[in-house]
């Protein structure tokens, strides 16, 4: 067994998972994300050298929260932890690797801490280029790689998000992405904007009159730009055209066309690696613009079998597999 930890700016994931299926034993899930984390270790003076502790402690309590919920013993279970764990607000600020890096994760910066009387934690770090980073989906791109049809030469991974990735893949290595706000922009808009008085949440995507506002911002997203277009969903409003549940999908197809017209001049498989939320949208967005999706890849089953896959790797090199 391991203890998957997903640790996110605003979220913390600690999942205990059965190696030799993948199989999810248990789960414990808080709001305390990174963020509120360093500035909580901010607030105690306490100097550098008690950062780590200060994290570590926390992931102590939940797995302790976790070890009443599953009654197994959990003292010696290794920590696998990606995402913002590694960096410069995390628990150990550790080097990007520069691109590109291999699909099965061996050559990824990893650093495996044991202190006496706690959980071995194995920690990833992200990945760089001159101008872009990733942190978390340098593993779920490993976990995808025995997924992949081999048959293509070149391959795109879409990961939908607060800031979504376009990785590509080819000859076995990752050796290029891209990272769009899409979702931060969405957020600032609907809520700290003019616009968030001519939008409403709470709307079911499945109901066709979303979906066509939604398609319908898809589809102006290819020919207006984009600073003008997002005045529309006021104007949407003023003028009745549409309700504010419509409006709210036709702003969404708005921003996640814009980004998906960058793939509009290749003709690279795209695998989308997302939660179901985003796998609708996405999929809609990818027909409307005739992008065509090979397959769907669950992000969490990604994302655990990246984390087995470079911690099994570690144990060979180790000579303790």
């Amino acid at each position: 067994m391991f203890l998957s930890c997903d640790w996110g700016t605003s979220s913390f994931r600690l999942r205990l998972i059965q190696v030799a299926d993948l199989k999810i034993i248990g789960e414990e899930k808080t709001d305390r994300g990174i963020a509120e984390t360093y500035t909580l270790w901010k607030e105690t003076s306490a100097g550098e050298s008690e950062r780590f502790k200060f994290y570590q402690s926390y992931i102590t309590e939940q797995i302790e929260a976790l070890h009443k919920k599953v009654s197994i013993p959990l003292d010696k279970v290794p920590v696998v932890l990606s995402g913002m764990a590694s960096s410069t607000i995390g628990m150990l600020d550790l080097a990007y690797k520069e691109l590109p890096f291999f699909l099965d994760g061996s050559d990824l910066k990893t650093e495996t801490i044991q202190t006496e009387g706690s959980n071995p934690f194995i920690i990833i770090s992200g990945v760089r280029t001159a101008d872009d980073v990733i942190r978390g989906e340098e593993t779920k791109v490993v976990g995808c790689s025995r997924i992949l049809d081999q048959t293509h030469h070149e391959k795109l991974l879409i990961l939908p998000g607060t800031h979504s990735k376009h990785i590509l893949i080819k000859n076995g290595k990752a050796v290029g992405f891209k990272t769009y706000m899409t979702g931060e922009f969405f957020e600032l808009l609907s809520n700290q904007s003019i616009l968030s008085s001519s939008i409403e949440k709470g709307g079911d995507f499945d109901e066709q009159a979303n979906q066509d506002s939604f398609k319908k911002g898809v589809q102006d997203s290819l020919t207006d730009n984009l600073l003008h277009a997002c005045f529309r969903v006021r104007t949407n409003q003023l003028f009745d055209k549409v309700l504010k549940q419509q409006n709210f999908f036709y702003l969404s197809g708005l921003l996640i066309g814009t980004e998906l017209k960058d793939e509009l001049t290749r003709t690279t498989p795209v695998y989308l690696v997302s939660g179901s939320k985003f796998n609708a949208y996405y999929t809609l967005a990818c027909d409307v613009l005739a992008i065509p999706v090979v397959k769907q890849i669950d992000g969490d089953t990604a994302l655990i079998e990246g984390q087995k896959q470079i911690y099994t790797g570690l144990l060979r090199k180790a000579g303790l597999l």
